[in-house]
């Protein structure tokens, strides 16, 4: 399917015939006429794609490239795909004939993708199935070879996993990956020769619902009970463990992501639970809350995999959250919240799966599977759905103030 931007009479004939629905010229008008005078309001630029298979997974393998794979049980593609290099022209967006999205390197993978990193530097990604704590290791190719192929593999501490392992990697001389299942058993694996170089020491085993860096050493895992381990890979000293935010809400699910800063104490963590509560935290005490609010958000019916919360990497102070059965990408502007909880409203959302998969068959209704920031460019985001569409978009900011709270420089 080709790309389809945002520029009126032209994208709703490509949509509709994307949608390949029997629906009435009249039907279809009304349903789009109101988002489309939206959009031309909202969105700097707007483009779609199409993949056979929906995916669970973008990684960022380069500026303006992303790796997708399906989740299917059985064989699935595993693509890089080139942004609309339209998205990048800054100025005679209308002169640069590069409106659409393209594969430049595929390939199969024999079962599903749950998790999948880029190693920095490298053209390697690693990817789980979501079946065990094993990881499968994958060359991406090159200038000589549009084939990505799988070289090899890394062997986990769980044989079976109801959940999968987590995975982060930094820039590194030797390539090297982080990863587990569970808090008890994330460790830090040398890619190449597969030596474990560090082990989380921990009689824990929550399950992991995010493992990432946020230093050249430090990394924090976060568990699915909402508790937080904070260690340094250089040291076999006992991990700092943060208990999981106070909660009214029974047997809640927390999922989190840590933002990026130029000093580890700058950097800040957001969790939200399955009852849709947020908690801002920072590094000198996860335990405590900075701010915090309560988000509508359908996330209670939500496995571990269908919800993504995301710190902007490029606007201050800004969150992206997208729950399972919901076909919506929020953004929120957290320099609002207050210490005590109170209702926050979106600064910006993104209903174009909604819009663009309106279902007259009474099917299941589309729902968000993932969502990423461009790592550089501050509004625009790529999200995917359980139809298989692919989104990139460039939000425009309502009131603007978002904008000019640029992020401190990273690390």
């Amino acid at each position: 399917m080709p790309a389809v931007r945002c520029d009126g009479r032209e994208t709703k004939i490509k949509i509709k015939t994307y949608l390949g629905q029997e629906m009435e010229d009249t039907e279809f008008d009304d349903i789009l006429d109101d988002w489309f005078i939206e959009s031309l309001k909202t969105y700097k630029d707007l483009h779609v794609y199409q993949l056979e298979h929906p995916t669970q997974v973008i990684e960022w393998t380069s500026e303006k490239t992303v790796c997708v794979a399906g989740y299917t049980s059985s064989k699935n593609d595993i693509l890089e795909l080139r942004l609309p290099l339209k998205l990048f022209a800054d100025e005679n967006k209308g002169l640069c004939a590069e409106r659409d999205f393209k594969v430049v390197h595929g390939g199969f993978t024999e079962g599903p993708v749950r998790c999948l990193r880029h190693i920095p530097g490298t053209r390697c990604v690693v990817t789980n199935d979501g079946r065990s704590s094993d990881l499968q290791v994958w060359d991406l190719g090159g200038d000589d070879t549009d084939v990505i192929r799988r070289t090899g593999g890394i062997e986990g501490k769980t044989r079976a996993s109801e959940t999968g392992s987590r995975i982060a990697a930094r820039l590194s001389s030797a390539p090297q990956v982080l990863h587990g299942a569970h808090s008890g058993d994330v460790q830090l694996t040398q890619l190449t020769s597969g030596q474990t170089l560090y082990k989380l020491e921990t009689d824990s085993a929550a399950p992991l619902s995010s493992l990432q860096f946020v230093g050249d050493t430090v990394f924090i895992a976060g568990c699915c009970n909402g508790s937080v381990y904070m260690a340094d890979t250089r040291t076999s000293a006992a991990p700092q463990l943060s208990p999981p935010p106070a909660s009214s809400g029974e047997s809640v699910h927390w999922w989190m992501d840590a933002s990026a800063g130029p000093q580890l104490s700058s950097c800040r963590v957001v969790r939200v639970s399955s009852c849709g509560q947020a908690v801002i935290s920072d590094m000198r005490n996860v335990g405590g809350a900075v701010c915090q609010a309560q988000l509508d958000v359908q996330t209670c019916r939500s496995q571990r995999d269908d919800v993504r919360v995301s710190w902007a990497p490029a606007m201050q102070d800004c969150i992206s959250v997208s729950a399972g059965f919901s076909g919506v990408v929020e953004i929120y502007d957290t320099s609002v919240w207050r210490t005590e909880p109170q209702e926050a409203q979106p600064l910006f959302q993104h209903r174009g799966h909604v819009v663009s998969s309106q279902q007259t068959d009474g099917s299941a209704p589309v729902f968000v599977t993932s969502h990423v920031w461009h790592p550089e460019r501050p509004r625009t985001l790529l999200s995917a759905a359980s139809d298989g569409s692919v989104h990139v978009w460039d939000w425009v900011d309502p009131d603007g103030s978002a904008a000019d709270r640029p992020t401190p420089n990273t690390m």
